[in-house]
């Protein structure tokens, strides 16, 4: 614990806080930002309030710095922007939360922990781990949080996350300066490529329990309205994904069993259909030979699909990689 602090007490953190419609907020979530962080980025999200000129003109605080976006780019492009300007001033480890005070900056301590500890690369807050706590949360947003969730462990590969468009989350910036930030998306699905664009560079994801805390702040987001565009999207990042870690970067078994099960699975029902039809048109049984012969492909696919599944979790990232790269550069030195 001690090393852990003292490592803590060398590190810079800096906070990013996206500014777009939270001007009644966002003063009193900068004073509650404790003395661990050194640099506090508002980026104003060329917000209709002036969010900005008025963290500059009501905010005391010398570790804040307002940046200013002069076209509305949504909170992937406030956050890149922050993480921009934080890297560039030097900051270790990156912290983003928002502005609407649904965040608690007290808990700034517990998402940065595991990444001094290099048990972690990346942090999120996950809002599920209190079953008492999140009946606070409106029941249609506890349902499409579980749908959203659901998909995004399918396209990320991270299948122990839950909750994943909390926002509320923790970098390391070495990771964060080996991300692809202008093929990321910028708007409400920015959490969730995140996530896909992390597992392509193997890093360390970790959940931090936090409390479902709603008051009297208006949230953009519509689950209703984004199921769709997010459905598209996750199908895009999972194909991405299968084939850059299954056929471009590595070969592993996992990498015939998937599209073998898939021919199988698929020529089994096409076979299957096909005499089904011819069978009904002629009023006749289907033989039990041929129903054996559509079902069996049908079962080996699904078979050598639940194995690839099964190598999928257990292929979760355990390695951090922002210390690899540390350990890498000393023995480069050395």
């Amino acid at each position: 614990m001690e090393n852990n602090h003292c490592v803590a007490m060398s590190l810079r953190v800096a906070v990013v806080i996206p500014c777009y419609k939270v001007s009644a907020h966002i003063l009193g979530v900068i004073q509650k930002i404790g003395s661990e962080v050194d640099t506090i980025f508002v980026v104003d999200d060329c917000c209709p309030e002036k969010g900005g000129f008025l963290v500059e003109n009501g905010c005391v605080d010398p570790r804040v710095r307002v940046i200013y976006n002069l076209v509305n780019q949504g909170v992937g492009g406030a956050v890149i922007l922050g993480y921009n300007a934080a890297i560039a001033d030097g900051a270790d480890v990156i912290v983003k939360v928002d502005g609407d005070g649904q965040m608690d900056p007290s808990l700034i301590p517990a998402f940065i922990a595991p990444i001094i500890a290099d048990e972690a690369d990346y942090t999120k807050g996950n809002r599920f781990f209190d079953l008492e706590e999140i009946r606070a949360m409106p029941k249609a947003r506890l349902f499409g949080n579980a749908v959203l969730s659901f998909m995004t462990k399918i396209s990320s590969g991270y299948w122990d996350l839950f909750d994943p468009t909390n926002g509320y989350t923790a970098i390391h910036a070495e990771v964060a300066r080996h991300l692809p930030f202008g093929k990321i998306s910028r708007r409400y699905f920015f959490e969730t490529d995140m996530l896909f664009r992390l597992n392509t560079l193997r890093a360390v994801v970790v959940d931090v329990p936090m409390d479902a805390k709603y008051g009297d702040e208006v949230s953009n987001l519509k689950i209703s309205e984004i199921v769709g565009e997010f459905l598209a999207k996750h199908i895009r990042n999972f194909s991405k994904r299968i084939f850059y870690n299954y056929f471009l970067r590595d070969m592993s078994i996992a990498s015939i069993e998937l599209p073998l099960g898939l021919l199988l699975f698929i020529s089994g029902c096409i076979f299957g259909v096909y005499h089904w039809i011819s069978s009904l048109q002629a009023g006749v049984a289907t033989p039990a030979g041929t129903v054996m012969l559509a079902a069996l492909p049908i079962l080996m696919g699904t078979q050598l699909m639940l194995a690839f599944l099964g190598y999928d979790i257990a292929n979760v990232p355990r390695r951090s990689i922002h210390k690899m790269r540390r350990n890498s550069k000393k023995q480069s030195n050395t």
